[in-house]
């Protein structure tokens, strides 16, 4: 601003020193600074206009940060549970297994982390469902007793007894 009032200050000495009639003078003052006046009017307007801006600016750069806080808070509690899950399965591979099984009483299919166990309960009948840790019966599927649940069978026998059964259905035949 003093740039300004030197400039104005300079102006005025020459419009002093050029008007002689003391009359024209204090008319060419008074409008001088009424101009000034007016001058300073709209530099006070544009710096109230862009103050009141910079303050909606403002206002909207701290929503933005609000919201962009409950974002960030989202993801981190996002990242948060994949983290915790994969401590849990990690926790899960080192301590258990989980394996799926289906009750031989109501055939309902369900994953239980057996963990060493010797038996499960259904959560649907509620039966106790004893865990057969006997390789051999896995690899000779049902002996022939139709059960669903083993894994030769899901639904039948393993082919093993399928043949065994063919030969004494044959034999029966003759």
């Amino acid at each position: 601003m003093s740039v300004l009032k030197d400039n104005y200050n300079r102006i005025m000495s020459e419009v002093e020193e050029k008007i002689t009639n003391p009359e024209d003078l204090e008319f060419v003052k008074k409008k001088m600074s009424e101009l000034s006046l007016m001058f300073m009017d709209v530099i006070d307007a544009y710096t109230d206009a862009t103050e009141e801006r910079i303050k909606k600016i403002e206002d909207k750069q701290k929503q933005i940060e609000v919201k962009f806080e409950e974002v960030e808070n989202f993801f981190d509690e996002i990242e948060s549970e994949i983290y915790e899950e994969m401590e849990e399965t990690n926790m899960d591979d080192e301590e258990g297994y989980d394996f799926e099984i289906v009750c031989p009483y109501c055939d309902y299919v369900f994953v239980a982390d057996i963990n060493g166990k010797n038996e499960v309960s259904c959560p649907e009948c509620k039966n106790a469902i004893e865990l057969d840790w006997n390789e051999d019966s896995e690899e000779n599927g049902c002996q022939g007793g139709h059960c669903k649940a083993c894994p030769g069978c899901q639904g039948g026998c393993s082919n093993d007894d399928k043949e065994q059964d063919n030969e004494d259905n044959n034999e029966d035949d003759m």
